[in-house]
């Protein structure tokens, strides 16, 4: 099985889980919001779900997905040290900039 990585390296499947982070959504809606053919769609959601990314949800004939969060914590936890490298580095240079007097202009 793929690792949450590995499915998420996928353009597409980053873009249906930003399209599912508004709560449930039909199949049919996310081919036309992300204008993909249906099989690819369909290709996609079943990686994903069978990553514990989305959960379906039949109701008649139409399947519903929406977005589980919690395989998402093995990647916010692995972007926790860069997380914290960026904020030392921003606010060492927002000291330094601090520190240095105005050479004629407004810093932005």
């Amino acid at each position: 099985m793929a690792t949450t990585f590995e499915v998420l390296a996928e353009p597409s499947r980053r873009r249906i889980l930003d399209l599912l982070r508004g709560g449930e959504c039909p199949v049919n809606e996310l081919v036309e919001r992300l204008s993909l053919t249906q099989p690819a769609v369909s290709k996609h959601l079943r990686v994903l779900r069978e990553a514990g990314l989305v959960q379906v949800r039949q109701d008649a004939q139409r399947r519903w997905y929406r977005l589980r969060p919690e395989p998402l914590a093995e990647i916010d936890e692995w972007l926790a040290p860069y997380r914290e490298l960026w904020n030392t580095h921003l606010d060492a240079l927002e000291r330094h900039l601090d520190s240095t007097p105005d050479r004629g202009g407004d810093r932005a």
